[in-house]
C-alpha cells in the first residue's frame, strides 16, 4: 500500500471518528408509566392510593449524570394530574418541571411524555404529584443520580444502594383531604409513618464487613422524622446532590422535602437489627420500622429500638449547622465543589419572605409576604411565552413583609438571570417550615431564632455551607440562603409542608433575559399541553 493511500484512509477514517463525535448524544433512560387507583393498605386498613405501574411506592428511576431521561405518563385516573421531579434542576427547562406554574395537568384518559436531562447533577432525589392533594394517595418514587466513571466518589464505592422513602401517611381519601381545606380547615394531624410505603417489615439485606449506601428521602406532607439504625453509625455522604464532609451520626432529622444519603458499614454481630424512623417536633410520636438483615443471621431484631434525641428543636438547628460542604470532591463536573467561592459574591438583591397562617373569607389561608397564592387556569410559563395579559403582574408580592391583612393573588417575583441573591425565610409562627426552590440549589448559610436583622450575616457561614434544595426553617426562627440564578425559566418556591403548599404559601422567581436562544432556554417542547388563555394557540 502506498504511503499516499494510507494518509488517505488515515484521514478519512478520522473524518468519520469526528462526525460520529459530533452527533453522539448521552445516554436515553426510557419509560412509560401508566397512573391508576388501586388497593393497598400501608396501616393495615385496605384504602384507595395511587398506584404508577401497579407499583406503591413508585418506581424508582436509577439514572447517571447527563442522561436524558424520557418519561411517557398516562393520566388513568379520574382528575388531571402532573408528576413534579423534585430536586432535579431542568436546566434551561423549566417546561418540564410539572407544576401548574408551568404546565397544564394531564387530562383524564391523556398521556404526556417528559423529555428532560439530569443535567450536571449527581445524588438522591425524588418525584412525586403536584396536583390538588393526589401526593397524599401516593404516586411517589425514588429518582438516583449516580456519577460518571470518569469523576471519582470521596469515598469507597459501597457495596450496595438501597432507597427509603419515609413520610406520614393519613387513612383518610385524598379527595376527602382536599375537602377539608377547600373546607377552609386546617390538614388533620396523620395516622401514622411509613417506610417505602410500609409501617413495618421492609427489609434490606447486606453482607457482614461490607459498606451500604442508603438514601433516605422525607415523602411525607407535613411531618420531620429522625431516622437510625439500631446499633450502627452512619456517614453522611451527601444532600440532595452535594457531598458533604463525612460526619458520623447515629441519628439524623429530615424535614419534609429533603433527601440525605449515609454509608453504614455492617460491623456488628450477625444479627437483624431495625431501622428506626419516627415523627419529631409533634406531641404524638409516630414510629416506622424495617429490618437490617445480615445475609448470615438467624436472629431477629430485638427490642428496645434506639430511642429518638432528647432535644427538641434547638437540638436539630445545632446538628443543622453541622453539616458542612465537602469544598475538595469532586462535583458532577470534574472541578472540586468549592471551586465556587460563593461567600465572595456580591448580592444583587435580598428577598425576606414571611409566612403567615391568616384567614381570608373565613377559611384557612397560608400567605407569604400577605399574598395567599391562587393558580390561575393558564400556567405562567405559558401566559409568559405567549405574552398573554390579564394572568399574573410582576407587583402582587412584594420582597419585603408588611403589615396588613392577608390577601388571594397570584404570586411572581422577577429577577434577572445570573442575579446572585440572598433570600431570608422569616417564620413567626410556632411551628416548624420547609421551603423548596425548584430549578435551583441554594446555599443553606444561616439558621437563627427571632426575627433576622441585616446584622445577623456576620453569622452566615460563607466558606463550607452545603447547597441542597429544601430547607427547614425552626419555630419563632430564620433561615437564609444564598442562590446564583443561572437557570432561566419560571421556578416554583414553595412551602413543602403540601397542605400550606395547596392553600396559598408558595410563589413564583421569573429568572429572564430578553435574549431568545436556546443557549439560555430552550423552546417549548413540541408536545407541550396547552390550556386556560393558551389554548388553541400555536408554538
Amino acid at each position: 500500500m502506498t504511503s499516499s493511500r494510507r494518509l488517505f484512509l488515515i484521514f478519512g477514517a478520522l473524518a468519520c471518528l469526528n462526525i460520529f463525535l459530533v452527533k453522539a448524544e448521552d445516554p436515553y433512560r426510557f419509560f412509560t408509566w401508566t397512573v391508576t387507583y388501586g388497593t393497598a393498605s400501608p396501616l393495615g386498613i385496605p384504602q384507595k392510593v395511587i398506584l404508577i405501574n401497579g407499583q406503591f411506592p413508585g418506581p424508582r428511576i436509577d439514572s447517571q449524570t447527563n442522561d436524558n431521561i424520557v418519561v411517557n405518563v398516562f393520566n388513568k385516573l379520574d382528575q388531571p394530574f402532573l408528576l413534579t421531579w423534585n430536586g432535579i434542576k431542568q436546566r434551561k427547562n423549566s417546561w418540564q418541571d410539572g407544576v401548574l406554574g408551568t404546565n397544564c395537568p394531564i387530562p383524564p384518559n391523556r398521556n404526556y411524555t417528559y423529555k428532560f436531562q439530569t443535567k450536571d447533577q449527581i445524588g438522591s432525589f425524588t418525584y412525586f404529584p403536584s396536583t390538588l392533594m393526589h401526593r397524599a394517595a401516593g404516586g411517589f418514587g425514588g429518582f438516583n443520580i449516580n456519577q460518571r466513571s470518569v469523576i471519582a466518589t470521596p469515598y469507597q464505592i459501597p457495596n450496595g444502594d438501597f432507597t427509603l422513602l419515609v413520610g406520614d401517611w393519613y387513612k383518610t381519601d385524598h379527595k376527602r383531604l382536599q375537602q377539608v381545606l377547600d373546607s377552609g380547615k386546617k390538614l388533620p394531624f396523620p395516622d401514622g409513618l411509613l417506610i417505602n410505603g410500609h409501617a413495618q417489615n421492609s427489609v434490606f439485606t447486606g453482607d457482614q464487613g461490607k459498606t451500604y449506601k442508603f438514601r433516605v428521602s422525607n415523602v411525607g406532607l407535613s411531618t420531620s422524622f429522625n431516622f437510625r439504625i439500631q446499633g450502627h453509625s452512619m456517614i453522611l455522604i451527601e444532600v440532595e446532590g452535594s457531598h458533604t464532609l463525612q460526619t458520623p451520626y447515629s441519628t439524623l432529622d429530615v424535614h419534609p422535602g429533603q433527601s440525605v444519603t449515609v454509608l453504614v458499614k455492617l460491623n456488628q454481630a450477625p444479627k437483624d437489627y431495625f431501622i428506626v424512623a419516627s415523627t419529631r417536633f409533634t406531641n404524638t410520636v409516630f414510629t416506622a420500622t424495617a429490618v437490617l438483615h445480615y445475609s448470615n443471621s438467624h436472629t431477629a431484631a430485638s427490642r428496645p429500638l434506639t430511642p429518638p434525641p432528647a432535644g427538641q428543636m434547638y437540638w436539630s438547628m445545632l446538628q443543622a449547622r453541622t453539616i458542612r460542604w465537602n469544598l475538595t470532591a469532586n462535583a458532577a463536573r470534574p472541578n472540586p465543589q468549592g471551586s465556587f467561592h460563593y461567600g465572595q459574591i456580591k448580592i444583587i438583591r435580598t428577598l425576606v419572605l414571611a409566612n403567615s397562617a391568616g384567614m381570608i373569607n373565613r377559611k384557612q389561608r397560608y400567605a407569604v409576604n400577605r399574598v395567599s397564592h391562587v393558580n390561575p387556569d393558564t400556567p405562567l410559563k405559558l401566559a409568559d411565552y405567549f405574552n398573554i395579559p390579564g394572568v399574573f403582574n410582576l407587583n402582587t408580592i412584594k420582597g419585603s413583609p408588611s403589615i396588613g391583612s392577608p390577601f388571594l393573588g397570584t404570586s411572581v417575583i422577577p429577577a434577572t438571570l445570573h442575579d446572585f441573591i440572598e433570600i431570608v425565610f422569616q417564620n413567626n409562627e410556632g411551628v416548624l417550615q420547609s421551603w423548596h426552590l425548584d430549578g435551583n440549589d441554594f446555599w443553606v448559610v444561616g439558621f437563627g431564632n427571632g426575627e433576622w436583622t441585616p446584622d445577623m450575616r456576620k453569622r452566615y457561614n460563607l466558606v463550607d455551607a452545603v447547597t441542597r434544595h429544601t430547607t427547614q426553617v425552626y419555630p419563632k426562627s430564620w433561615t437564609a440562603i444564598l442562590v446564583s440564578l443561572d437557570n432561566k425559566g419560571m421556578w416554583n418556591l414553595r412551602s413543602a409542608v403540601w397542605g400550606r403548599q395547596y392553600l396559598g404559601q408558595q410563589l413564583y422567581l421569573r429568572v429572564w433575559n430578553d435574549e431568545k436562544s436556546i443557549f439560555t432556554e430552550y423552546d417549548p417542547p413540541p408536545n407541550v399541553l396547552l390550556c386556560g388563555k393558551a389554548k388553541g394557540r400555536h408554538l
